[in-house]
């Protein structure tokens, strides 16, 4: 796996890609003005007044901009810019006008398939990494519940993944996350929406999927479902806890409503920074004993 040369360039590339997400949110969320791409409190959304959702365009636009840069070390970005920007293309369609399910499902799948076609791994893998980045894509826009949530477990994911398995490019990535986070936390002045969300889920389980295929080779097949799963963090244990409750009481898995982990601690009465703590407490812990169960064993 190649890095950036140096900590001197990680920290440049960190600290301009922070500029990047705080500067240009702003004019991100002017745009979302202009052309209407708000978000309406109302039903399950408790938030007070009408909020742009600008901050999805930030994190696409930035991604780009640092896949031209890093373009030279990280050759496996080429599939997964492309692919990230089909999914934030159709969520933030979806943000204007509502989609069908099964066209941002297909589009999730065929984007994930194109990154995992660049896997030197053999056809059962690539098959449970296509159902993997898929997954953590729509995982990640179901648990973007509450404000800061979903960014700040990406930022997680991010830093985690540059400790465990190496990968310098998880900083400036967080460094975008982080300068969004800014205007999406404690008082959200903008919402990622669908294409932020998704986007976030894909770009972090892509890299992580490049990081660690080296690792799920030679390995049961019951290693590598638990790992991959216990990487893929809160937004997994959440969509499969929202998905059984909803069979469990003879509801389809995928309707709307507030089961989600964040609700259930939202409802149980603590506040939001309290929710958020244990909630990136529990994706810590997640996160690095998935890293520990796959790296540790190799």
């Amino acid at each position: 796996m190649q890095l950036i040369s140096n900590w001197k360039g990680v920290l440049c590339l960190s600290i301009l890609f922070f500029v990047w997400g705080a500067g240009a949110t702003p004019l991100s969320i002017a745009l979302a003005k202009t052309f209407r791409i708000l978000d309406m409190p109302g039903g399950r959304k408790k938030h007070s007044g009408i909020i742009p959702r600008g901050g999805g365009l930030v994190c696409w636009t930035g991604y780009l901009f640092l896949s031209f840069i890093l373009l030279k070390i990280y050759p496996e970005m080429v599939p997964i810019a492309t692919g990230a920007t089909a999914v934030f293309l159709v969520g933030y369609i979806d943000d204007m006008r509502e989609l069908s399910a099964l066209m941002k499902l297909v589009v999730h799948l065929l984007a994930s398939g194109l990154v995992v076609w660049f896997l030197p791994i053999c056809m059962s893998l690539k098959i449970l990494f296509l159902l993997w980045i898929a997954g953590g894509t729509s995982a990640y826009n179901l648990v973007d519940g509450i404000n800061g949530l979903a960014l700040s477990l990406f930022m997680l994911s991010c830093i985690f993944g540059a400790i465990m398995i190496k990968i310098t490019i998880f900083f400036p990535l967080a460094a975008i996350a982080f300068g969004i986070f800014l205007w999406n936390y404690p008082t959200a002045k903008t919402f990622l929406g669908d294409g932020g969300s998704t986007l976030l889920g894909f770009v972090c389980m892509s890299h992580v999927a490049f990081g660690i295929y080296p690792f799920l080779e030679n390995k049961d097949i019951l290693v590598n479902l638990l790992s991959l799963f216990m990487i893929g963090g809160m937004p997994f244990l959440d969509t499969l806890w929202s998905a059984a409750r909803r069979v469990a009481l003879r509801r389809s898995p995928f309707s709307p409503d507030r089961g989600h982990l964040h609700f259930i601690l939202l409802d149980k009465g603590l506040k939001m920074g309290q929710t958020l703590f244990l909630l990136l407490l529990l994706h810590g812990c997640m996160v690095v004993l998935g890293y520990k169960l796959l790296v540790g064993k190799s």
